[in-house]
């Protein structure tokens, strides 16, 4: 069976957690942050775990995380 490809935009985009959980960055961080508070900035710097139901969807991109 050929090796599979891993899914390049998926790989920067997401880490790998030492139990296994995937990790990711939080979106609308990048433009129009002066209408939006700064506790809700310093909120979106923070990183996030994926979701249960997106969870296996980003397996198949990242097949050897």
């Amino acid at each position: 069976m050929p090796k599979l490809k891993t899914h390049r935009g998926a790989a920067k985009r997401f880490k790998v957690t030492a139990t296994g959980k995937i990790k990711r960055g939080k979106g609308f961080k990048s433009h129009l942050l002066t209408s939006k508070p700064s506790k809700r900035t310093r909120k979106l710097r923070t990183a996030t775990l994926v979701s249960e139901s997106d969870y296996d969807g980003i397996k198949k991109l990242l097949p050897y995380m």
